[in-house]
C-alpha cells in the first residue's frame, strides 16, 4: 500500500493560485528586462530608430473640398 498525501480542495485550490501568481510575476520579470535591455541600447546611441511613417504635410486651408468641384458646373 501507498502512502498517499491527499489535499483537501482548498488547498488545491490555494496552491494553483499561488502557481497562477508566480507564472504572472516571471512574465513580469521578463518584460520588464526586455524593456530595461530596450532603454539601455536607445541610451547608449547602439540603435536607430526610425519614424515607422512618414511625416504627414499639412494641406492648405483654403483649397476648396474635393467633392465640392465634381458638382459644380
Amino acid at each position: 500500500m501507498t502512502n498517499r498525501v491527499s489535499f483537501s480542495p482548498q488547498d488545491f485550490q490555494k496552491k494553483c493560485n499561488q502557481a497562477e501568481r508566480d507564472h504572472e510575476s516571471r512574465k513580469i520579470e521578463v518584460l520588464l528586462e526586455r524593456v530595461r535591455r530596450q532603454i539601455a541600447e536607445r541610451v547608449s546611441g547602439d540603435a536607430q530608430v526610425e519614424s515607422p511613417k512618414p511625416p504627414v504635410t499639412a494641406l492648405p486651408k483654403n483649397r476648396p473640398a474635393a467633392r465640392a468641384l465634381l458638382f459644380e458646373r
